[in-house]
């Protein structure tokens, strides 16, 4: 029997966790840095869940409050319950289901959430008459473990882009993957072997913003829990190895406005007004948003010029060095513009509302999109980037985070409480890798001063 506050979608829920057999619960979220955490509870509990939450310590996870105000509650949402197809031999099915984070003391959203904060983005999309899609390409390697069982930057394979077997050896684990992957719900659309060695990407299919976000999230745990099973350390670390090419994820973007595509237009590139305003937002945004699309020290060791990593703010139709493309569509639907900057290390539901929130910006104030530069940015000396007026992401995070603090859209965008615990965090972070002594510069000095 179940309770009359239930909605349909939890009672569906609650039916399928009786059919399929799930003996536990994992109730995710993700703290502000982007790191998913979860709470384990018997499946007995699932209908409280649902109707009361799960009560947690809210004060351990970073950058949400303090001691004193830890009691935190979880809410499942429904929509996005999935069996985990890798806990059901031997030890019964396990099941995970997202969550929102609630503040008890007020019973309203936890504004410290970065679900919160997206959905405060896509809310003033909606105040506008407009749906947004994205559909990410999250790039990761597969490194080997050392015989400890330590992850190392060892290539699981020495292929190449677009390699088919015996060189890309790890297909067999990129295609459990996907399997996994479809188990749980996800349309995907390609995979392949990306440009460097042991580096991989597979594409799921566009969808609402916010099950986007849900399915990044997922997918980076599933890719992680499948190579571990085979032995092998996945990792979305942006640049693992130097001197070849990082890990991005190339974010594609639509406003959709009465089920018809707003981006789609008769103009040139088949672009409307409302998709020129739109990218021309973030690429005035850019600077501020880097902080938050590429959130690591790391970060910036992919965004350099020579490796495919997009560092110049500008946006073509054609080449793949600006920081916007505007790939092609085979039908109006299909209209489209796709950031190349951010990378996989991001929180998502933080880079998707600042990418959102600047877009929108753009929009409220008609700004027009400079003039697409279709010849490759990355053989223009200086006094051609000055003569086309190009400017250039940040160089280091420190720069990124000064950036976010000098921009009201985005740091607004995150809210009070996030924009303060993520800058403070950043800053803190960008100052422990000022002092300290990396292994290159004990081999290039030590001896020689």
């Amino acid at each position: 029997m179940t309770s009359q506050n239930l909605s349909d979608e939890a009672e569906r829920v609650l039916e399928e966790i009786d059919e399929k057999g799930v003996d536990f619960l994992r109730l995710q979220f993700i703290d502000i840095l982007g790191t998913v955490k979860n709470v384990s509870v018997p499946a007995d509990q699932a209908e409280k869940a649902f109707t009361e939450g799960i009560y947690f310590d809210g004060s351990s996870i970073n950058g949400f409050v303090r001691i004193q105000e830890s009691d935190m509650r979880l809410k499942p949402d429904p929509e996005t319950f999935a069996i985990l197809p890798w806990r059901t031999d031997g030890e019964g099915g396990a099941a995970r289901l997202i969550c929102d984070v609630i503040n008890t003391s007020t019973g309203e959203p936890f504004e410290g959430d970065p679900r919160y904060v997206l959905k405060q983005a896509l809310k003033k999309a909606e105040d506008h008459g407009f749906e947004v899609n994205m559909a990410p390409e999250p790039e990761f390697f597969l490194f080997k473990h050392d015989e400890d069982g330590y992850a190392t930057t060892e290539f699981a394979d020495h292929g190449g882009y677009f390699d088919l077997a015996p060189k890309d050896l790890q297909s067999d684990v990129r295609r459990e993957i996907i399997y996994t992957l479809e188990e749980m719900g996800f349309d995907i659309e390609a995979s392949h072997h990306e440009v460097a060695q042991g580096q991989y990407e597979i594409n799921f299919e566009y969808a609402d913003a916010l099950t986007t976000a849900d399915n990044v999230a997922t997918f980076r745990f599933v890719v992680r829990a499948v190579a571990a099973q085979h032995g092998l350390h996945a990792t979305f670390m942006p640049k693992p190895v130097p001197r070849i090419n990082g890990s991005g994820m190339h974010t594609h973007m639509s406003l959709f406005e009465d089920g018809e595509n707003a981006f789609h237009g008769d103009g040139d590139f088949d672009l409307s007004e409302t998709a020129l305003s739109y990218l021309a937002g973030v690429l005035d945004h850019a600077p501020a948003i880097t902080a938050v699309t590429n959130p690591t020290v790391n970060s910036y060791k992919r965004l350099v010029p020579g490796y495919e990593a997009p560092v110049y703010v500008a946006w073509s139709d054609r080449n793949r060095s600006a920081l916007i493309r505007k790939p092609a569509a085979r039908v109006p639907s299909a209209t489209r513009i796709e950031a190349r900057f951010p990378d996989p290390s991001c929180n998502p539901y933080l880079g998707f509302a600042s990418l959102i929130n600047a877009g929108l910006d753009g929009v409220e104030r008609d700004l027009d999109a400079p003039d697409p530069i279709r010849e490759n940015i990355y053989e223009f000396d200086e006094e051609k980037i000055e003569e086309y007026g190009i400017e250039t992401l940040p160089k280091n995070l420190g720069d990124a985070v000064d950036a976010l603090e000098d921009d009201e859209v985005i740091l607004s965008g995150l809210g009070g409480h996030v924009a303060e615990k993520f800058v403070e965090a950043k800053e803190e972070e960008f100052t422990e890798y000022l002092v300290n002594v990396s292994d290159w510069e004990i081999d290039r000095y030590l001896e020689k001063f």
